[in-house]
């Protein structure tokens, strides 16, 4: 799929990541390699090429680190982002001054790889839980920094951004209800009650079908059913059914590939997975000279 275009505020994001990762490659001095064996008049062609099968995502920042190297620098993406790929796939191209091309390389290619391999493992993701209704989300466990990007990532995959932060999100976690000594209801009420808060969802955990109860009763909108069985989330589904079918059910904790089939098989509404950002690897991308 074809994400929508980066966002204000991710664009906003990649300006300062490219402006600290070219100031931490290049330096004050530049790319002395290229400074003394490239000619100044050179001007060549590039191409961004997969290495392997995957997903592209991150073509506009790798388009806004040559832009800021150098704005000689034309590039012409491919193909958008969202796209599958496989060994030989071009992605983009890059003309200009050749000095200005290899002092945007590494870093181009450190984005490419790293937002590719977010957008990739979350296609895998979603392909092993297609045929449920089930949604598959991102979570907070992002690279610092780096988090509107790497959701933006998983949109490319296929995936459901869950909140960006504590400030735009309702999640009562385990440790707000210990804070609380375990009262679902207070917790739940509490937030809805909270200056500024109206409008938006409120979203409590639980880890056991007694918690669950009382999140039913005081009709949280979703439930995060936190590191429960199968049989468990079967449970739960039924009772959600049964008794408040318009709260949404969402599954976490021990989600893996072998395993979010059938979590997303027992009727939970949404999936969330941390694994998409903190453990996805980066897909393999090359630039090839051309001309």
């Amino acid at each position: 799929m074809t994400p929508a275009p980066l966002t204000p505020a991710e664009t906003t994001a990649a300006d300062a990541l490219v402006r600290l990762a070219l100031a931490e490659d290049l330096g004050a001095a530049g790319d002395r390699t290229s400074l003394a064996t490239i000619p100044e008049t050179t001007r060549a062609t590039a191409a961004f090429v997969a290495r392997s099968g995957g997903i592209v995502a991150g073509l506009p920042v790798a388009e806004l680190v040559c832009r800021t190297v150098s704005p000689e620098l034309a590039f012409a993406s491919v193909v958008p982002d969202g796209t599958g790929t496989q060994r030989g796939t071009v992605l983009a191209t890059v003309s200009g001054p050749l000095r200005a091309i290899l002092g945007a390389e590494r870093t181009a290619l450190n984005f490419l790889q790293r937002l590719s391999g977010v957008a990739s493992l979350t296609k895998q993701f979603v392909e092993a839980a297609s045929g449920t209704a089930a949604k598959i989300l991102d979570t907070r466990k992002t690279t610092p920094g780096w988090r509107l990007l790497e959701k933006y990532a998983v949109r490319a995959g296929g995936g459901t951004n869950h909140r960006v932060g504590l400030f735009d999100g309702i999640l009562i976690k385990d440790n707000h209800l210990a804070g609380l000594g375990g009262d679902v209801r207070r917790a739940v009420e509490a937030a809805r009650a909270f200056p500024g808060n109206a409008g938006l969802p409120v979203e409590v955990e639980v880890d056991t079908l007694e918690q669950l109860e009382h999140a039913l009763a005081v009709r949280a909108d979703i439930v995060l059913l936190d590191n429960m069985s199968l049989e468990q989330l079967r449970a739960a589904v039924g009772r959600r059914n049964a008794v408040a079918p318009g709260v949404l059910l969402e599954a976490s904790g021990g989600v893996n590939l072998a395993t979010v089939g059938a979590i997303a098989a027992t009727g939970v509404d949404r999936i969330s997975v941390g694994a998409l950002t903190h453990s996805a690897p980066a897909l393999d991308i090359g630039l090839d000279y051309r001309s």
